[in-house]
């Protein structure tokens, strides 16, 4: 028993007073664990000298570790009896008829007591008191052989008083073990409440990652279907033609044959006719009386005016390549859109969300109506009555949405009429009321008016089938008309982008913005004349 117990004493670490973790040597011989003697090791790093903590053995240079493996091993099976000798506990020393469980073990006595020896314990000071333990010599100096009572944060150890004052800690910053102990136990608090917040933090990252997984996976399977109906559909339509074309090939082939045949049996029977003339002529040759020759027919049918020349009836390739060109001129539209929503996949996949857009009709001119479902406005026949609201547009006939983007990014689609629209975003803070400025005399100079395009807005405009864009009053004229009445929108708020894109046969961008957006945005939309606008939600 006592042989256990001093092996036992022999794994622990003399720096941590526990059984050694991963313990790894010096070239002294002296082991510890690898965690503590690094730490030992870096408080050293300043002083440029590092010294072993029991032997005092300097080196220059700061000592490799070299792991033991056999220690390792022994104090494995050591960590693994722990729990059985926690369940039997220690046992009072004085009590020798009876084992009894220890309550405290005296270092300065080196012996463990139960409650009743406890109590007739001396109190003197140098009787210090732990919990019950058998590594008693751990909680000694090797060297003084003294209780271990202060902590020296020069060398990282455990000292005891004569370490302190004569000791090789002499002059050596040191605090008491109870100081030593609060201050690590507040450093692992630290450290555990870093790793709690980081591992939130890390299990958010997850959550969001997975989402995000789910909805790219979402996202594909719908563009995967997507893509597959257009290949079907144009499949279907370029089979529907090809059956049509081969049909057609086959009508004209069937006819010419028949065109061309009806000719073989008419020249076969021109030829029969002519074989039989031949034959005649032959015998009429053949004769010697003049007057029989003479009294013989000389008409001998189409024989005599040379062989009939048939007609070469061909396929009609004209045709043919008519019926092909007005199907290939269906069918490579819709192939050419199939190519062209491959290419805004990697805009869509960007896409945090396809938001539902709503028209604020509290902003909405009074020359301006706005559908029940709030997704189409146009000019009203009559003038609206509606009630007076500091966001409502009082000049032009302009209405904004009411949902604002802060951050992300996002994609709508837009559907126009007529000739005569803008389309764009918007700041909450932009101007919806005119205002006049006067000079001296009261005369009036200058007036704000709250248009799409001013400097707290971006604007695309569609008039005399010519687009322009304007941002902070500066227009520039895009010199191209639209072909589609569809439009695509894609703003990414953090990048600073809002980009407009045409819809139709092909997939084509009209323009992008760029700025620092400071504000929320808000869709904002300006009618005039026989113009319409829908947002597709």
């Amino acid at each position: 028993m006592m042989a256990s117990t001093d092996l036992r004493d022999e794994l622990n670490c003399s720096i941590c007073l526990n059984i050694y973790t991963d313990p790894v040597n010096l070239k002294c011989g002296h082991n510890y664990c690898k965690l503590c003697i690094g730490n030992v090791l870096d408080t050293q790093k300043e002083s440029g000298i590092y010294s072993c903590p029991e032997c005092r053995a300097e080196y220059r240079e700061r000592p490799k570790l070299q792991r033991n493996m056999t220690l390792c091993n022994i104090a494995e099976r050591c960590r693994s009896t722990q729990p059985a000798q926690h369940v039997t506990g220690i046992s009072c020393t004085y009590c020798v008829h009876a084992p009894v469980p220890a309550a405290k073990t005296c270092l300065h006595c080196e012996a463990s007591l139960c409650e009743t020896h406890l109590k007739v314990h001396s109190q003197s000071t140098e009787h210090v008191l732990t919990e019950p333990t058998t590594s008693l010599a751990q909680r000694k100096c090797s060297i003084h052989k003294e209780i271990l009572k202060y902590y020296c944060t020069i060398d990282a150890v455990c000292i005891c008083v004569s370490c302190s004052l004569a000791g090789d800690h002499r002059g050596h910053q040191v605090e008491t073990l109870n100081v030593a102990h609060g201050k690590k136990k507040q450093r692992l608090r630290n450290a555990m409440d870093k790793l709690k917040k980081q591992s939130e933090e890390a299990e958010k990252e997850i959550q969001d990652l997975t989402k995000h997984e789910k909805e790219v996976k979402v996202k594909a399977d719908g563009m995967k279907e997507k893509v597959r109906v257009l290949i079907m559909d144009a499949r279907r339509q370029l089979e529907a033609l090809e059956k049509k074309v081969l049909t057609e090939i086959s009508a004209q082939e069937k006819n010419a044959s028949l065109l061309i045949s009806h000719q073989i049996n008419q020249l076969e029977k021109k030829k029969s006719e002519m074989s039989k003339d031949m034959g005649y002529i032959k015998e009429l040759q053949n004769l010697t009386d003049p007057l029989v020759v003479l009294k013989g027919r000389e008409s001998f049918g189409a024989g005599c005016g040379g062989a009939l020349k048939g007609v070469k009836h061909d396929l009609r390739v004209d045709v043919i390549s008519g019926i092909l060109q007005r199907g290939l001129d269906i069918v490579i539209p819709g192939l050419k859109r199939t190519c062209d929503i491959l290419k805004i996949t990697k805009i869509l996949m960007d896409v945090n969300t396809f938001p539902e857009i709503l028209l604020n009709v509290n902003t909405a001119s009074n020359v301006l109506t706005v559908s029940s479902d709030l997704e189409t406005v146009c000019r009203a026949d009559t003038k609206q009555y509606r009630p007076e609201t500091p966001e409502r547009f009082e000049f032009y006939p302009q209405v904004l949405s009411i949902r604002g983007f802060t951050s992300s990014r996002y994609y709508w689609e837009v559907e126009t009429s007529g000739d005569g629209w803008i389309i764009g975003m918007a700041y909450p803070s932009i101007d919806r009321k005119e205002n006049y400025y006067s000079g001296y005399g009261g005369s009036p100079i200058s007036r704000i008016e709250s248009y799409i395009g001013d400097s707290k807005s971006w604007r695309l405009r569609f008039y005399n089938n010519r687009c322009s864009v304007m941002y902070d009053g500066k227009v520039e004229d895009l010199r191209c008309g639209l072909s589609s009445q569809r439009l695509a929108i894609y703003l990414d708020f953090e990048a600073g982008q809002l980009s407009f894109y045409e819809l139709s046969y092909h997939l084509t961008h009209i323009h992008t913005f760029t700025a620092r957006f400071t504000e929320p945005l808000h869709v904002a939309i300006c009618v005039w004349g026989n113009a319409s606008v829908t947002i597709i939600n």
